[in-house]
């Protein structure tokens, strides 16, 4: 059993997170803007509402966890999505320095993927405009922040092209991982279900096999 802290388990990608985790027994510590959101009941399960980016408050209650995990996102309807996410996240960096834990695992973006040679998918053109601001600012924070960051281990979790955007989700337990490529289906589509994601999500959590880096899943 692992002991994490788990930033924005309220969000569509947090709270699939949050049961998968609790279904394989781990014991989880929830950092939420609004706890009312939180409905799952378990022994396992702890929620505060409370600011996941003042580092004194995130180092207090993350000391002497197992791992952070990281959904955060300021919100897509946010106006100031891109500023926030880029003045927040080296705040939940700063506060898991501080509380000693040395694992941070990241919900991370599809944008900064290799489509082809050269070509990250942010470049493409083919994302909707009210996408950008997130995709643009956490791709930002991975290329400029969290590549240089030496003190924690830290993982980056890109999602295939498109995360449970098709219609109700399924969990399988089963995708394929590769590093700064986007994954491709025979068919040329890139998806996972977001139940797969968080499988894939805490499958790094028990067995740690990526360090300082990004990695992807897809089907």
């Amino acid at each position: 059993m692992k002991d994490v802290i788990l930033i924005g388990a309220s969000g569509f990608v947090g709270s699939a997170i949050l049961k998968e985790a609790l279904s394989r027994g781990h014991k989880v510590t929830a950092i939420v803007r609004n706890p009312e959101k939180i409905t799952r009941d378990s022994p396992l399960l702890t929620v505060f509402g409370t600011d996941a980016t003042d580092p004194v408050t995130l180092a207090e209650l993350a000391k002497g966890k197992d791992a952070v995990i990281s959904a955060y996102n300021p919100g897509w309807a946010n106006p100031r999505q891109y500023e926030e996410t880029l003045e927040n996240y080296p705040k939940i960096v700063e506060g898991v320095k501080r509380s000693g834990v040395k694992r941070l695992l990241i919900v991370g973006g599809a944008g900064t993927l290799f489509v082809k040679p050269g070509v990250r998918l942010i470049d493409t053109g083919t994302l909707p405009e009210a996408w950008l601001p997130g995709v643009k600012s956490l791709g930002e924070f991975y290329l400029n922040t969290l590549m240089k960051e030496k003190e924690i281990d830290w993982v980056f979790f890109s999602p295939a092209g498109n995360l449970g955007n098709m219609g109700p989700g399924i969990r399988t337990g089963k995708y394929r991982t590769g590093k700064d490529d986007m994954i491709f289906d025979d068919k040329g589509e890139s998806f996972i279900s977001v139940e797969d994601y968080a499988v894939a999500m805490i499958d790094e959590l028990e067995q740690e096999n990526h360090h300082r880096e990004r990695f992807t899943a897809a089907y």
